[in-house]
């Protein structure tokens, strides 16, 4: 057992043992319950995931490959486990708490063999023992090789919803002003944004589009702001290397066009000569095409081109030119000899029909990329969403006018969802690319909840947390509540009360591995942390609730032993949000870790619990020891 030093006054110090990790009460029954004189043999191993984590589908395999992940890590007994070894299992990273095992049967002939590469990439990614295994597999070296490098530091996860509903059946991880480093104001704009945002799963990526300095390119920036610019191409290019790293399902850029129709026409060559095959037709759906359908498709969403108010003001213009060229008796004038001049009259009709036929071919050059059509409210949003469209489209609303027309128009939201797409964008004053609660959109059907992706907050990793469902995919499956109407004609109301369909039960065991992720004085200079953790439900108002538990005074390693429950009423849309501070008299109480699950993909039993810091990078070491029961 190790020490730390602590100063504490007038130059003296004082010596604070370090612990270790005790396994809880309750895994130290469990052990006892599956074991047979301190020894738990694989099929008693095997009997513990069916019975008590309740992995139905767990075989012997299963059990056997984590027997051999323990002996990667040397604490593997040849003829079982000791309760250190399962207790060190338990606390690892292949008993995670969400779905995060079942892509073996994708890439892996079987369980086991996934976890021996697992396992040897997580703890020495150099191993031969990697490509020993690949050239068992020769088949499948190109796939596990990818996958392999694109899994590391994450969890393993695969898609499980079903992903052959049209697009407005779910719900996207979206971005909002997807080039910005930094505020709304000053900020530089640069494609390294875009390439973070689609590594860590978001499909959707927001570009404005303005005309550079000398009105003959476009550049993205935040217009009417200092923010600098970048080249669209740059943009281009980094979406096309990047799209599909960590999701095979489709990727929507919705442009914000401020072009007129010649420079609309260049972003167009762009555009088809930069994706080519990835970029999806111009198409009128009645219905959204699935994301099976779009694997590996780019989408471009914004308004339909017509003829800049530029281009129509030089129309009249010219119009009115030759008007004041001809007068009713044929005589020009300002012209002193009196005659029509017919031939510059029949030169300038040519100019204009020229010029009309250029621009007819731009428009129509831009509308060809447009797959999902931006709509606005004209008649009012109210005549907009009631209205029965034959085209599915995307409409926009900012963050403040969602929180307005939900007021009146609720219902109506949730039936526009079902067919069409509606994206949320976050109120101008938010200067500081703040973020706003999604759950207000997503309890309402809405499926792109833009944010801004390159700060940190509350809000921010509960966006995380929802799409660490279904595989991380960027695509989560809506409830069928939000895409059904019942026999009364009536749609999913989130506000009104309703019966407790479950409650989740949740015992905060410990923590460990601060004292491996932080220095000695990170949290106070004079004592080690006084670690206490926070968890809330988020999802219909109904359902949300806080609670923590009490500080453990210095000490690195943290054990509550702290049951609570959560009555849902809809844990379809609940979020359950972790997050662990170190307690300080002041008020305040320092950032120890956070992380966001959803509720609907929690696996029952006693799960290791991996968190992520403010910018919602996992930590290498710390990690919570929790038990998920539903009742």
């Amino acid at each position: 057992m190790s020490k730390q030093a602590f100063g504490f006054c007038f130059g003296f110090r004082r010596m604070l043992k370090l612990n270790i990790a005790e396994p809880p009460v309750d895994v130290l029954n469990l052990f006892n319950q599956y074991s047979e004189n301190g020894v738990m043999t694989v099929e008693q191993l095997h009997k513990f995931l069916v019975e008590f984590q309740g992995e139905d589908e767990a075989t012997v395999d299963d059990a056997q490959a984590i027997f051999y992940s323990l002996k990667h890590l040397h604490v593997f007994h040849r003829r079982g486990l000791h309760l250190d070894h399962f207790f060190r299992f338990l606390f690892g990273d292949l008993n995670c708490p969400l779905a995060c095992l079942g892509v073996t049967s994708l890439f892996f002939p079987s369980y086991s063999a996934f976890c021996y590469v697992f396992i040897l990439h997580r703890h020495c990614p150099s191993a031969s023992g990697i490509r020993v295994y690949m050239m068992l597999c020769k088949n499948k070296e190109g796939i596990i090789l990818n996958y392999i490098m694109k899994t590391e530091n994450t969890e393993v996860v695969s898609v499980h919803h079903d992903m052959t509903a049209p697009l407005a059946h779910y719900f996207l991880y979206t971005g909002h002003n997807s080039y910005l480093t930094g505020n709304q104001l000053i900020s530089d704009s640069s494609i390294d944004p875009i390439v973070k945002a689609l590594r860590i799963g978001v499909r959707v990526i927001e570009l404005d589009l303005w005309p550079n300095s000398k009105k003959n390119d476009v550049e993205v920036f935040h217009g009417g702001t200092m923010t600098s610019p970048v080249e669209l191409i740059k943009c281009l290019e980094a979406i096309k290397e990047n799209a599909f790293y960590a999701s095979e399902y489709p990727v929507i850029i919705t442009f914000e066009d401020h072009l007129d129709s010649l420079l609309q026409a260049k972003v167009a060559q762009m555009v088809t000569k930069t994706f080519g095959d990835l970029l999806f037709p111009s198409m009128d759906f009645q219905e959204f095409p699935s994301p099976e359908s779009l694997k590996r498709k780019i989408l471009i969403s914004t308004k339909p081109p017509k003829e800049s108010f530029d281009n129509l003001k030089e129309e009249e213009n010219n119009e009115q030119k030759v008007y004041r060229c001809v007068n009713i008796s044929g005589k020009s004038i300002g012209n002193g000899g009196g005659f029509t001049k017919r031939k510059e009259v029949h030169i300038q009709d040519k100019q204009n029909e020229m010029e009309e036929e250029e621009e007819e071919g731009s428009v129509s050059e831009y509308r060809d990329l447009i797959s999902v059509h931006k709509v606005k409210g004209k008649g009012g949003l109210a005549n907009l969403l009631r209205g029965d469209s034959r085209r599915a489209a995307r409409l926009s609303l900012g963050e403040q006018k969602l929180q307005n027309a939900i007021k009146t128009y609720g219902p109506d939201i949730i039936r526009f969802t079902q067919t069409n797409l509606l994206r949320v964008y976050p109120k101008g004053t938010r200067i500081l690319s703040s973020n706003y609660n999604p759950l207000l959109g997503w309890t309402h059907g809405v499926q792109m909840v833009a944010f801004n992706m390159q700060g940190y907050g509350k809000y921010l990793w509960i966006m995380q947390g929802m799409f660490r469902a279904n595989g991380g995919c960027g695509y989560v499956k809506k409830p069928n509540f939000l895409l059904n109407v019942d026999p009364k004609n009536e749609v999913f109301n989130p506000n009104i009360s309703r019966q407790i369909k479950k409650t989740l039960k949740v015992k905060v065991y410990m923590g460990d591995g601060w004292h491996l992720e932080f220095r000695r004085t990170h949290f106070d200079a004079f004592s080690p942390p006084d670690f206490f953790a926070k968890l809330q439900i988020l999802g219909v108002p109904a359902d949300n609730k806080k609670v923590k538990t009490k500080p453990i005074e210095d000490e690195w390693i943290p054990t509550w032993n702290r049951e609570f429950e959560f009555p849902l009423t809809v844990p379809e849309l609940a979020l359950l949000r972790i997050e662990v501070r170190d307690y300080n008299m002041s008020g305040r109480h320092y950032f120890g870790g956070q992380t966001c699950l959803p509720v609907s993909e929690l696996r029952s039993g006693i799960r290791a619990i991996p968190l992520y810091d403010k910018k919602g990078r996992k930590y290498k070491y710390v990690k919570l020891l929790l038990q998920f029961q539903f009742i």
